[in-house]
């Protein structure tokens, strides 16, 4: 059974069971986690500073979501990930997020952009500060809700299902550069694009950025 490298304590700000979820997902989703490992509840509370309890439910929901495999009398392993799988997930992403970005360029209010430019920058200030869950999470908000202005909300799921199953090996790489700020920055450049309500800039920023999301900071060639 392989031990986590520092996964660091929760410091619950909503339910302890989701915060719990979030860290462990996010793990997963930047490689902190590797595909192949095998993790027990206990052994992952200790790292976390929770009782098992949450661990546990936290892993049950994550199984449910085909992030890890429930190991009978073992504990829970992490599901791995091929790069056709994340080829084929982030062409999925493509065909799927830019054309719907364009649609709801003109629907997005305009009071509502200081809130989502605070979005930007919470990912921004992660990034900065090397806060890989922070990160995620921050990355996650923005892009939903944006997505969220199309009104279907199963397509939203989907789009969240297929973003957790993604696997950003070189995230931590990145900050050990000094190059993850960089990467973060093209969160300002999606949302000039769609305050100056060019849906076709918008659409193509966003293309590159899910791009560089499987190039880049997967380790492979731009």
């Amino acid at each position: 059974m392989n031990a986590s490298a520092g996964l660091g304590p929760v410091r619950p700000r909503t339910s302890l069971r989701d915060m719990v979820h979030a860290r462990i997902r996010s793990a997963i989703i930047s490689g902190e986690l590797a595909p192949g490992e095998v993790h027990s509840a206990p052994s992952l509370s200790v790292q976390l500073g929770v009782s098992a309890t949450p661990v546990r439910e936290a892993m049950l929901d994550l199984a449910r979501e085909g992030l890890v495999t429930v190991m009978p009398n073992k504990g829970f392993k992490i599901t791995e990930v091929s790069d056709s799988d994340l080829d084929e997930i982030t062409q999925i992403r493509q065909l799927l997020e830019p054309p719907i970005l364009s649609s709801v360029v003109d629907l997005i209010p305009d009071e509502d952009f200081p809130s989502l430019s605070e979005a930007a920058n919470q990912i921004v200030e992660a990034a900065s500060e090397g806060d890989l869950p922070g990160y995620l999470e921050a990355d996650r908000v923005f892009h939903l809700s944006l997505l969220r202005y199309c009104g279907n909300n199963r397509l939203v799921e989907l789009v969240d299902s297929l973003r957790a199953q993604t696997r950003l090996y070189g995230l931590r790489s990145l900050v050990e550069q000094g190059l993850l700020v960089e990467s973060a920055q093209e969160h300002h450049e999606i949302l000039a694009a769609i305050q100056a309500r060019d849906s076709e800039s918008s659409a193509r920023l966003l293309t590159r950025h899910i791009g560089h999301v499987r190039g880049i900071w997967a380790g492979k060639a731009d």
